[in-house]
């Protein structure tokens, strides 16, 4: 049975089940209706928070712009669906394909940059971005946003929020799957190597301009997924929301979760969003919601210089203290 347990795939399963649960606690009145539309945002938001730590945690790669890919394929899958009837299904490939072949030609450009440079170069894109969410009423909406339906899958079942959200695990235990694949193969050796040293890489048969090209594919199709199940769950998609705030909030995730992991991102998802807008600001403190943002930037600042490791990291190192695992792989970990 340990063994069982221990196979990752067995575990994303597990996962996915107790995560569908959510709609019965709230159907049995243990939390309330509005909580499990917090879990899909949450959901949703750590496949985009993903496909970051996919490209800063593995191959170092800074990016601000991932708010803007992904309202990008929010827009193209409403004005598909809604403006031209196409298939949900349809429209959910076409969103995807677009904005990461879009985000591969911004990356053939920006990746020339490093560090905080590339950094700007992403925030500079995704801006343009919101902006012309703003300015091309007949694609956008304008500042109204575009709005969408729930999904309504091989033409004929039509989801409504349960189903949706139930949809939405099912996504991201596949997302889950996918990158644990391609992590622990040879281009998460790769990707590894490059984050250590580019030159050192080079020097073992790394291609390293491919293979930052292909993380930030990665990233961009991710956020992408994460954008089509975004209008699609909420039903509209306005201008304001595809802002710098939200690209923090997917850098404060993966900080606080932990880098190279992905169950540090689910959880550094609910703690930046579910947390907060579950029981933050349901406290009966006045201005408890205006605390949100500040409470965010100190954890990040504590978890910078303390925990470097994220949330996954303290465990690893109780772990660690207990003599479960050796100090110096933990420490090896980190770095």
């Amino acid at each position: 049975m340990k063994k069982i347990l221990k196979n990752k795939y067995i575990q994303f399963i597990i996962l996915g089940l107790a995560l569908m649960l959510v709609p019965t606690l709230s159907n049995i009145g243990l939390i309330k209706s509005s909580d499990v539309t917090v879990f899909g945002f949450t959901l949703i938001y750590a496949i985009a928070a993903l496909g970051l730590n996919v490209l800063l945690g593995y191959s170092g790669l800074v990016s601000l712009g991932t708010a803007g890919f992904m309202g990008l394929a929010a827009y193209t899958s409403a004005y598909l669906t809604r403006q031209l009837n196409m298939p949900f299904e349809a429209s959910f490939i076409i969103s995807v394909v677009v904005t990461t072949i879009l985000g591969l030609i911004v990356g053939v450009f920006s990746l020339k940059f490093d560090g905080i440079y590339l950094g700007i170069v992403t925030l500079a894109v995704s801006e343009i971005f919101r902006l012309i969410f703003l300015q091309f009423d007949a694609f956008t909406g304008g500042a109204v946003g575009a709005s969408a339906s729930y999904p309504v899958l091989f033409g004929f079942l039509k989801l409504n929020r349960e189903m949706t959200y139930y949809y939405i695990v099912v996504v991201l235990i596949a997302v889950f799957i996918l990158v644990h694949n391609l992590t622990k193969g040879h281009l998460g050796r790769a990707l590894n190597a490059m984050r250590g040293s580019q030159a050192a890489a080079q020097s073992m048969g790394v291609n390293v301009f491919k293979h930052r090209i292909i993380a930030f594919g990665i990233a961009n199709a991710l956020a992408a997924v994460a954008g089509v199940l975004y209008v699609h769950y909420v039903r509209l998609s306005i201008p304001t929301v595809w802002s710098l705030n939200l690209s923090l909030d997917f850098l404060a995730m993966i900080v606080l979760g932990g880098f190279r992991s992905i169950y540090g991102t689910l959880i550094g998802s609910f703690v930046i969003y579910g947390l907060g807008e579950i029981v933050l600001k349901s406290l009966p403190i006045p201005g408890a919601e205006a605390m949100v943002p500040a409470i965010k930037g100190v954890l990040m600042i504590i978890f910078i210089l303390y925990f470097p490791g994220g949330i996954v990291g303290i465990k690893d190192r109780l772990m660690a203290k207990f003599g479960k695992k050796k100090e110096k792989d933990l420490v090896e970990k980190e770095i």
